[in-house]
């Protein structure tokens, strides 16, 4: 099986046309249509000038069948991992088009329509390997993204590597994903894999809960996800359902804590798959926690590894490079044998302020050994001066501080904490207290999110809008319909993955709550709540509606949001007379 994985022949290889590609709404979408698509934008952009495009789609199918379909019409891609004003404004100057789920700015081309001609599968030969395919940008977790040209042959290298390691434990299992195909991990994991072997693929990424346990309970399936979303499943039942048809977990973006690793295992009934790369190397290492390993990562097969002569930081080579040679890594490591290593913290962390080199992992690692912080990012905060500017998630003891004494005294008791081991022009000036550090669809906290974080601390919280604008459209005694568009500075998109902010569920309840209440006559007790579904995310001013249908015998109110897009979340609330 391993050597019949190529994706440069993906859409030349001969394959029944009713095989499945993946699931977009819960219907079947085949190989033969996916293929059509991809000719489709094959076709549209050999007529193009230029020879670089920008790609940016949800759809992880509709990507895919853009992806192959440029590739194959002689385009090198670029991928963002946004579409944020700054993010489409860097790209402008690099790209001849922009295509996909871009703002009307970028003047996106047209999707092509499904009556244009489009080339057979017969009439389109294997890709180039030397060919730039790919452009990919780093996280931006330490600084501005940078771009890294990729070869064909670099990913299908990489594809081959992973079949080789994982092929068998994942088999031809559809892949359910919580990260985004507009990083090398996802594009990976989500995309290039799962075509080149079969699998299946849901056309977008999950975010909530509840959508993750029902996929995975639907059929045999892997779970693609990041540390950041595997941190925060919670425990519930809804997991009880998973193990059967649960056959792998995988983790990649950062390491995974042990503890979230064996809250993992213990919730999904499979212990996390965790790849250690950069978009710069791709996958160069691996591990799979258990009593006995330890903290030690293997390394992927054809994959090289040593100390650099600064005596700690992590040299590497491998088949996804594009040359022979010795890469430097971000990271101190030490190494247990040819084969093994452990990793020691970030080696580029190291600032100057005021002459001083500062140790950003130093001053994270101090604080998280206080009682009052469970996380902690710190980065150097430019401006009339640089900064040190400190970002926590703080423990039960440290939101009982702060609503004790104060934001001003929970600084200085954590800048006297702080100066017992760091040197007094290191300790922070800023801080951010945080429900969750902001992570991307990548599940990682950039440097540009925390400093976004910065520039907004001056709009107190109070002023923030904590509700959409609406508009009421229908409405009689037992229906109601609105239409909806959640305000960009929404108090509630706040640390809720910033680079791709979506609408908390919990934000969507209340808001069918009180609007409920303001059409509707209702018990004053509200008793719960009933086949809660969250199918598709919200996004920043993105138009959408809401109906509720009111049922007074059962004290009821079924709600349903809905967009172009199609359904986004449903449910029904129950309410009851108060108790005395």
């Amino acid at each position: 099986m391993v050597n019949s994985i190529n994706i440069l022949e993906l859409l030349i290889s001969p394959r029944q046309s009713k095989a499945i590609v993946g699931w977009r709404d819960g219907k079947a979408v085949s190989h033969a249509d996916f293929v059509t698509r991809a000719g489709l934008w094959q076709a549209l952009l050999a007529g193009t000038a230029g020879n670089n495009i920008a790609l940016f789609f949800h759809d992880s199918i509709e990507f895919a069948a853009a992806l192959f379909g440029a590739w194959h019409a002689g385009k090198t891609v670029y991928l963002p991992s946004d579409m944020l004003p700054a993010t489409c404004a860097s790209l402008r100057p690099m790209v001849s088009h922009f295509i996909g789920d871009f703002p009307a700015g970028c003047a996106p081309l047209a999707m092509p329509v499904a009556d244009a001609p489009s080339p057979a599968p017969e009439g389109l030969a294997a890709l180039d390997p030397d060919f730039i395919g790919l452009v990919v940008f780093t996280s931006g977790s330490t600084g501005a993204p940078q771009a890294i040209q990729k070869k064909l042959s670099q990913l299908a290298a990489e594809v081959r590597t992973l079949e080789q390691l994982f092929g068998k434990e994942a088999g031809e299992a559809a892949v359910v994903a919580t990260v985004s195909h507009q990083h090398i991990y996802g594009l990976l994991f989500k995309v290039l894999r799962p075509l080149a072997r079969g699998c299946p693929i849901e056309a977008l990424s999950l975010s909530y809960p509840e959508q993750i346990a029902a996929a995975i309970a639907a059929r045999e399936c892997i779970l693609v996800a990041s540390p950041a979303h595997l941190k925060r499943l919670p425990d519930s039942p809804i997991w009880e359902a998973c193990a059967p048809h649960l056959r792998a977990v995988f983790s990649s973006g950062g390491p995974l804590p042990a503890e979230a690793a064996y809250a993992t295992a213990r919730r999904l009934g499979r212990m996390p798959i965790e790849v250690y790369g950069s978009s710069e190397t791709g996958g160069i290492a691996w591990r799979q926690r258990n009593p006995d390993a330890g903290e030690e990562w293997l390394l992927m097969p054809g994959a090289e590894a040593r100390i650099a002569e600064d005596g700690e930081t992590l040299e590497v080579r491998s088949p996804h490079l594009p040359d022979t040679a010795w890469f430097r890594c971000s990271d101190r490591a030490h190494m247990v044998d040819e084969r093994r290593f452990t990793l020691h913290g970030r080696a580029d962390r190291i600032v100057k302020i005021e002459e001083k080199r500062i140790s950003l992992d130093l001053i994270e690692a101090r604080l998280l050994q206080s009682a009052l912080v469970t996380e902690a990012r710190v980065i150097v905060a430019t401006g009339s001066r640089e900064r040190i500017a400190a970002f926590a998630v703080l423990s039960a003891a440290g939101r009982a501080a702060l609503a004790d004494g104060g934001k001003l005294a929970l600084n200085l008791r954590l800048r006297e904490w702080l100066a017992e081991t760091i040197e007094r022009v290191a300790l922070p000036r800023s801080w951010r207290y945080l429900d969750t550090l902001p992570v991307n669809a990548q599940g990682k906290t950039t440097h540009a999110e925390l400093t976004a974080l910065l520039n907004d601390a001056d709009t107190p919280a109070a002023e923030r809008p904590t509700m959409p604008h609406k508009r009421l459209v229908e409405r009689d005694a037992l229906r109601a319909v609105f239409a909806l568009e959640a305000p960009s500075d929404l108090l509630y998109f706040d640390g809720h993955f910033p680079q791709t902010p979506i609408l908390p569920g919990v934000a969507q309840v209340e808001w069918a709550m009180q609007l409920a209440r303001e059409c509707f006559t209702l018990p004053p007790q509200f008793c719960g709540m009933h086949a809660l579904k969250f199918q598709r995310v919200i996004r920043p001013a993105m138009p959408f509606s809401l109906e509720m249908l009111h049922d007074p015998a059962k004290g009821s109110v079924v709600f349903r949001y809905f967009s172009t897009e199609g359904s986004h979340a449903s449910g029904r609330l129950m309410f009851g007379a108060a108790h005395v």
